[in-house]
């Protein structure tokens, strides 16, 4: 969920026909100002998406294993740091749960309740390639919104045998959770914006 303000700029005027135009503009707007830019921000002015973080924590003994996805110049030349802390250990389940965040901002702000209170808006999606087994949706009450469709920040991790692959996470603004086997975790045809979709390199050993 990326949300930008915009800027335009406005020259100085450079005659009176010019001025008599952009002040009878400026009227009908209502948004007079002696500044050369004039900002126009979204509803969430100034948040962005800069941290993802997918902790799966296993249900018996053994380690978390914690995927994070880093972009702190946000649109910046600079690429996005993704990370993956260790291989997931086999025959296991985890169970995993996803956060957002904007560490661009002072102080840094966790988008994660936005998203919650959001949850008829939103949906989150999984998936693997190579060999990798599916992810599936926690089934507590809090993964659902209020029509009992899925929401999705907590997922459930079930490894067997060795296995290697991607495990894509896509953030969905706005998905037709009617849709055919959406509610399943099915993308095909949910539709609806990318706010966020990040590919993480895993293993099962």
């Amino acid at each position: 969920m990326k949300f930008q303000s915009k800027k335009i700029k406005i020259s100085l005027c450079k005659n009176a026909t010019i001025c008599s135009l952009l002040l009878l503009v400026m009227v009908t707007f209502s948004s007079c100002t002696n500044d050369e830019n004039i900002e126009l921000s979204p509803v969430n002015e100034g948040e962005f998406i800069t941290t993802v973080r997918l902790v799966f924590t296993p249900t018996t003994a053994g380690k978390s294993v914690t995927l994070e996805f880093k972009d702190l110049d946000g649109e910046g030349a600079n690429a996005p740091v993704i990370t993956v802390s260790s291989p997931f250990d086999q025959s296991k389940t985890y169970n995993g749960v996803i956060t957002f965040r904007d560490d661009l901002a002072n102080p840094a702000i966790d988008i994660t309740p936005e998203i919650i209170e959001e949850a008829l808006e939103h949906q989150m999606f999984y998936q693997t390639t190579g060999n990798l087994n599916p992810l599936k949706y926690a089934d507590t009450k809090s993964n659902f919104d209020s029509k009992g469709k899925p929401l999705g920040l907590q997922s459930v991790f079930k490894t067997t045998t060795a296995a290697s692959g991607l495990l894509r996470i896509s953030l969905r603004h706005g998905p037709n959770k009617n849709g055919l086997n959406v509610a399943s975790g099915d993308i095909t045809n949910a539709g609806g914006a990318t706010d966020i979709a990040v590919d993480f390199n895993i293993t099962v050993e």
